[in-house]
């Protein structure tokens, strides 16, 4: 992230249950009137307390990154990253949202035990800055005329986000939005006319993405006009993250996030099996099974 993101202090006002795995936490703050949304998936980054207690409270300042480099590692606060799922400049609120998971990890162990009143440090984009932050790769224009949004529940907030983005529009895109949750309590009763989605619940034996490359096989369609015989490289290599950005402009766009491997067969699929121009879409893995990630 570049100096067009900055450190906000933020307070816990309340906790929305938005389904058995996912928390909604509202925050608000005087600076987070100077907070920028830029797109449905705008990614921003957590700063969380170490078990000990001895963590460092970063400056505000856009050279958090350097702020935070110079600490010992010791005092480094945990930073992990997540969607900016909401944001009212007008109230100084924003909504993020938690995929809860027991006490496995400090980002879920904080949001199970958090009370009103608690406070936490954010990075996200700043309002001040004149130009583009970045964060996202989500982006839409009026030649856009068919997605495929294809996500785990750690990328539902950023999914429902696009949708509820188009759902703006005053003439949307035909979506297809493919979406794994835990449970099937988990399963939001959402409608847009404009979008068939699949939700999908996942065996408590299954693999992370293992339903969702099912559904995508059995029911995904997409425009022949965007089929190439591609000789695309792949990165088979299990430490290797994919982050994949789209190219520009165009009628059709698929946007896939998920757990690492997820997402290595789903763009193996797409790209190779259904010769997918890769340009016309992003593939990013937001986590990796048995390893944490900023």
């Amino acid at each position: 992230m570049s100096a067009s993101y900055r450190i906000f202090n933020v307070t816990l006002r309340r906790r929305i249950s938005v389904t058995p795995s996912l928390l909604r936490c509202v925050f608000t703050g005087p600076d987070v009137a100077h907070m920028k949304h830029e797109a449905p998936d705008q990614r921003i980054k957590l700063m969380f307390a170490r078990p000990d207690g001895n963590t460092a409270r970063l400056p505000v300042s856009d050279s958090w990154y350097q702020d935070y480099l110079a600490l010992p590692r010791e005092r480094r606060p945990f930073m992990r990253t997540y969607t900016l799922r909401a944001l009212r400049r007008e109230a100084c609120e924003l909504d993020v949202e938690f995929v809860l998971h027991g006490d496995n990890g400090p980002a879920s162990r904080w949001a199970m035990n958090a009370r009103p009143g608690d406070t936490l440090q954010i990075v996200a984009p700043d309002r001040d800055f004149p130009g583009d932050s970045g964060g996202y790769e989500w982006s839409t224009d009026d030649a856009l005329r068919q997605a495929l949004l294809v996500a785990d529940e750690t990328a539902l907030p950023a999914a429902l986000g696009i949708l509820e983005q188009l759902a703006r529009q005053p003439a949307p895109p035909r979506v297809q939005a493919f979406l794994e949750v835990p449970l099937a309590q988990d399963i939001q009763p959402l409608r847009y006319p404009f979008a068939d989605i699949h939700w999908l619940a996942r065996d408590e034996n299954a693999l992370h993405g293992e339903r969702l490359l099912e559904a995508v096989k059995d029911a995904a369609t997409l425009p022949v006009s965007e089929q190439v015989s591609t000789q695309m490289t792949e990165d088979d290599d299990e430490e290797t993250l994919i982050w994949q950005r789209a190219g520009g402009a165009g009628a059709f766009r698929a946007w896939v996030a998920a757990e690492s491997g997820a997402v290595k067969r789903l763009r193996h699929y797409l790209t190779r099996e259904r010769q997918l121009d890769p340009a016309r879409a992003c593939f990013m893995a937001y986590w990796s099974r048995g390893k944490s990630h900023v």
